[in-house]
């Protein structure tokens, strides 16, 4: 007896809208399973973790602040992904593009001027796609697998930040902590409404989505995007370029993923320490699909996902919980949004090999 997956030979259109819906739903329901095993109450604990932390107006600044970085880096992660070229090292991209956009307010940390913030916004941008064309490199070059390229460059990229920050960057005024020199006020992304916190990090990160959406749908190069992830043969008879497609898409969300890392530290933290990301790379990819790889769903998305930030941390306080169930929330919703899209496309079947066991039998 084995299990097979047999495509579908018409896939439900319904189902494929409510698909992200179910998956959370689920998500939620084996949440409070969770709660229940480890003795709280779910219907208590579900409150903290996703209704609470939507009831005051700086916890809404701080899910914005949690929501911006996981929408710009879902939205290239999209382009990628959409494009059959897999950048699992969205987290290394992120903190490439804080170090590189931090360098001219670290190292010209006396300079005031209203040009340090875009060289700031730019030069992170570059600094992730320049981080991104690593593995695009090795890929068109030497064939290698992207997949564990990307994820390996994510450690070197995390360990150069701590030698930075605990080195040559650490702040000689810092009292020996391990962090830059803080940011000039030229050099901080300033906030939306005097109300809260929330910094214009989550404004690009809408804009972004909005205009990878119409370079999807209404431009060439998003044609080029679907028709080399569906059949790159196709695409070369079209006299699309399967390499150049690889550059395009690394470098692409590369540079969003490297946007993201500088804006959250010039508007969240104000420099650069050892730890600048609680994994918003890693988790952008949960966003990216939940928002079926579609720049206006990823925006939903990203909000849900930071909803699981933040009402983790507020788990932790109100219902004492371990910080790990924002973790275990994120891997579930992955879970059942991949399970729910490969039940759509495929049917299981049990199949028994009778023959097989017709000889196993005879030998007996």
């Amino acid at each position: 007896m084995r299990i097979e997956l047999e495509r579908r030979a018409r896939q439900s259109s319904v189902f494929a809208v409510v698909s992200p819906l179910l998956a959370l739903a689920l998500t939620v329901l084996f949440g409070g399973i969770m709660f229940a095993l480890l003795g709280k109450d779910p219907v208590s604990a579900l409150y903290s973790f996703f209704i609470e932390p939507l009831l005051e107006v700086w916890s809404l600044h701080e899910l914005a602040i949690k929501a911006g970085p996981l929408i710009l880096i879902g939205v290239g992660l999209s382009v990628c992904y959409r494009s059959n070229n897999w950048n699992i090292g969205a987290e290394g991209q992120f903190t490439v593009g804080a170090i590189v956009g931090s360098i001219v307010p670290i190292t010209f940390y006396e300079w005031h001027s209203p040009l340090l913030l875009p060289i700031m916004m730019v030069m992170g941008a570059i600094g992730g796609a320049a981080y991104a064309a690593i593995p695009a490199l090795l890929k068109t070059r030497f064939n290698t697998n992207e997949i564990l390229t990307s994820l390996m460059l994510v450690y070197i990229a995390q360990l150069f930040l701590d030698w930075l920050t605990r080195g040559i960057w650490k702040d000689p005024a810092g009292y020996n902590f391990p962090q830059s020199r803080s940011f000039v006020t030229e050099a901080v992304l300033p906030e939306v409404l005097a109300s809260g916190r929330a910094h214009y990090g989550i404004v690009f990160a809408i804009l972004a989505a909005i205009a990878v959406w119409f370079m999807m749908r209404y431009t060439l190069k998003g044609f080029q995007v679907n028709v080399l992830g569906q059949s790159e043969r196709a695409g070369r008879f079209a006299g699309f370029s399967g390499r150049k497609m690889v550059w395009f898409s690394m470098m692409f969300s590369g540079a969003l993923a490297g946007l993201a890392g500088i804006a959250e530290v010039s508007g969240s933290i104000g420099h650069l320490q050892p730890s600048i990301s609680p994994g918003y790379g890693f988790t952008a990819i949960i966003v990216a699909f939940l928002g079926r790889l579609n720049p206006l769903g990823i925006i939903a998305s990203g909000f849900v996902l930071a909803l699981t930030y933040l009402g983790g941390e507020g788990a932790q306080l109100s219902i004492g919980v371990s910080d790990k169930v924002t973790r275990v929330f994120q891997g579930l919703l992955l879970f059942f949004v991949l399970s729910c899209d490969t039940l759509i496309l495929y049917k299981v079947r049990i199949v028994f090999d009778r023959a097989r066991s017709a000889s196993t039998k005879a030998a007996s």
